[in-house]
């Protein structure tokens, strides 16, 4: 059965991009979110086996999401999605819970590296 993937990202290219690399890896994309209320919402609402979280958003950045995803499931699994130049960020959100993360722009291996990993593939 295919795991299902929340895909979180306020860049609509980005959502994409992930997307198309997960669909052809057989990875099964049950929602996606722009923000992170958003993400938190779609998180309860979904219950998927994977989030993917942009850091850098508007409304609710990616951390604070980690964190609210990471309060009603602790055993969420996610991968933050980063910027060059974002370790700071980065280095909190691996504290806050998160399982990997991936830097922009995605190379497909990397992507399908992390979430196999994160999910014990």
């Amino acid at each position: 059965m295919a795991h299902k993937v929340l895909i979180v990202d306020d860049a609509a290219f980005m959502r994409m991009m992930i997307k198309d690399i997960l669909e052809k890896n057989d990875f099964e994309v049950v929602g996606e979110a722009q923000d992170g209320n958003q993400a938190v919402e779609k998180y309860k609402e979904l219950q998927p086996d994977l989030v993917t979280l942009d850091i850098t958003m508007p409304e609710k950045d990616g951390i604070t999401a980690l964190k609210e995803i990471k309060e009603s499931n602790p055993d969420a699994k996610i991968i933050m999605c980063s910027a060059m130049g974002q370790q700071a960020m980065v280095i909190d959100a691996i504290q806050a819970g998160a399982k990997d993360f991936i830097v922009k722009p995605f190379q497909s291996d990397r992507v399908i590296e992390a979430i196999n990993k994160t999910l014990d593939i």
